[in-house]
Order: structure tokens, then C-alpha cells, then sequence
């Protein structure tokens, strides 16, 4: 067996992109349908967004600007470009999706499952691609290519802090289901993104 690492084309970069992120706005949008949130800088942008009715997608693009630097020194300049651009697709989608979608009826429990579910696989895409949404995301690949601590665990944790603070702004039974989806998130990224076990760059 071959030990050469197979790099990504930038046509599949792309691909995955705006492939990760249409998945994650999905998500996005079955969440705030349901009046519900999720973890990472999408959590406190949601947050945000439930508090001061700004828009989402403007809110998670600004949250994520002091996370750049952050990403450029730790990771380099190429992962930081492809989370740029991550970012901004997320953003753009996210308050492009509504105009082309309009749900009568979402089932919460249904959206926080299936929505963490999406986002997950969202998430993985970006991952395997050296990308990321930053904020949490940043931290948790560099913990976990410098340490080898599961990124799924790392989110995780900071995902119940934002969700903690969930109890603030959203009803108990919104909170509960946010978890949920939560759980759905991280379960994707700890079963699939190992350290070790995926070699294209």
C-alpha cells in the first residue's frame, strides 16, 4: 500500500465548499425555523440573532473575524483562505435559502435531528478539505492535528457551554432540542473524522 498523501484539486476544494456549506445552511434554516440553535460561532451567532433580530448570516460573518488571525497562525494561510470562503458562503446562503424555500410546517423535533445531522455532514466536508467555519471549529482541528484530541469531543464541550447559555433566550423544551441536534453534529464528526484515518489534503 501506497504511503504518498493524494492532495485535493482546487476543483474539488470547490466542490466540497459549496457542497459543505449548502448543507450547513440547511441546517441553518431547519434550526430557525424551529426556533432552535446549535453550538460553535453558528450558536453565538444564532444567539445573537434570536436577541437583536439581526440577520443571521451578517452576525456569523462578523463573529468569525477575530477567529482569522487565530486560524493564519495556527494553521496557515491556505486553511484561513478556505475558511474565508467557507464562512462567507455559509453567510450568503443563509439568508439566500429563505427566498427560495418557504416550509409551512416543520416538525422541531424532526429539524433538530435531521439539521444536526446536515450540518455534521457539512462539517466532515469541510473538514477533509482543510477548512473550516470557524470560531470553535478553528481550535478543535488544531487541537486536534497538534495533540491528537478527537475534534468531535473538543466542539462538543463547547457546544453545551453555548447551549447553557441557550437557557437565557430560548424555552426549555427549544433548549432540549437544540441539544439534540447538538449531539446529532458531533456524533457525525466523531465517528468519521479520526486522526489518522483520512490522508487527503
Amino acid at each position: 500500500m501506497s504511503s504518498q498523501v493524494e492532495r485535493h484539486s482546487w476543483s474539488e476544494d470547490l466542490q466540497a465548499l459549496l457542497i459543505g456549506c449548502f448543507y450547513v445552511a440547511l441546517a441553518v434554516m431547519f434550526f430557525r425555523q424551529a426556533s432552535l440553535l446549535t453550538g460553535g460561532a453558528a450558536g453565538l451567532a444564532f444567539l445573537v440573532h434570536y436577541l437583536g433580530k439581526w440577520p443571521f448570516g451578517i452576525v456569523l460573518f462578523l463573529i468569525n473575524l477575530p477567529f482569522y488571525v487565530f486560524a493564519w497562525r495556527a494553521l496557515g494561510w491556505v486553511f484561513t483562505l478556505k475558511t474565508f470562503a467557507a464562512i462567507s458562503l455559509l453567510s450568503f446562503y443563509s439568508e439566500w435559502l429563505p427566498m427560495l424555500i418557504h416550509m409551512d410546517h416543520l416538525n422541531p423535533v424532526f429539524a433538530a435531528v435531521a439539521g444536526g445531522l446536515l450540518a455534521g455532514a457539512g462539517l466532515l466536508a469541510l473538514m477533509r478539505h482543510r477548512a473550516s467555519l470557524g470560531g470553535i471549529g478553528v481550535l478543535a482541528i488544531y487541537l486536534q492535528e497538534k495533540y491528537g484530541w478527537r475534534a468531535g469531543k473538543i466542539q462538543m464541550a463547547a457546544d453545551l457551554l453555548i447551549l447553557l447559555g441557550a437557557c437565557f433566550v430560548l424555552d426549555l423544551r427549544s433548549v432540549v432540542l437544540s441539544i439534540i441536534g447538538a449531539i446529532a453534529v458531533n456524533a457525525v464528526i466523531a465517528v468519521n473524522h479520526k486522526p489518522g484515518r483520512y490522508v487527503g489534503i
